[in-house]
């Protein structure tokens, strides 16, 4: 009863793609029944198919070329796993790699700015009162503007001070004025520069806050 129910699942499948199926060894003494498929006693048939024929066929010759191509499919399956793993692992070191690059070249604008501040500080004040029809005077001024415009391109920006409402994110107050012609916490002077590069504050603006 066994042998029949097995022999009409096998010729079900003659001729059908058979997916990870055990075809079983012939026993000794057992009558083969169909359940000899091309020479594949006892294999594992991955994605393959069978052809229709006789069960006392001699094996064909290229039942061999099949199993090699059905085992090169698992090894080529095997080996595009394992270049898209690389493959993320690559894309995930080289975010990672940009990132860290872009914080370094960020800290060391920081500390070359932080560092020329002193510089910009001097400028300022000996050109705050500078006669522009003096030439020592004139060259001073485009030497400020040229700093300037290096921070500019940096994408350093100046914190806005002067009319401002004061704000302790960009300014630091030290000292207080009444003056009726400002309004309460404005800006009333600039004693020093402030200067931020993106989200950070480089050097808050130092002021005087009026009322």
């Amino acid at each position: 009863m066994a042998k029949k129910k097995r022999r009409d699942m096998e010729e079900e499948i003659i001729g059908e793609i058979i997916d990870d199926i055990v075809i079983d060894k012939v026993e000794d003494g057992d009558k083969p029944q169909k359940n000899s498929f091309n020479g594949l006693e006892g294999e594992i048939v991955d994605d393959f198919i069978l052809d229709n024929h006789d069960a006392d066929a001699e094996p064909k010759e290229h039942d061999g070329l099949l199993l090699e191509l059905a085992a090169a499919k698992e090894l080529n399956a095997l080996y595009m796993d394992k270049i898209r793993h690389q493959a993320a692992e690559f894309e995930n070191y080289r975010n990672r790699t940009s990132k860290e690059l872009g914080q370094i070249f960020d800290k060391g604008v920081r500390e070359v700015v932080s560092a020329l501040l002193p510089i910009i500080d001097n400028f300022a004040l000996a050109t705050k009162n500078a006669d522009k029809s003096n030439s020592y005077a004139a060259g001073m001024l485009m030497i400020q503007s040229q700093l300037h415009t290096m921070l500019e391109n940096l994408g350093i920006q100046k914190i806005p001070s002067v009319g401002e409402t004061f704000d302790t994110k960009y300014h630091s107050a030290v000292s207080h004025i009444e003056d009726e012609s400002l309004g309460e916490g404005v800006v009333a002077e600039e004693l020093q520069g402030g200067y931020m590069y993106k989200d950070t504050i480089i050097r808050h603006a130092v002021v005087v806050v009026a009322n």
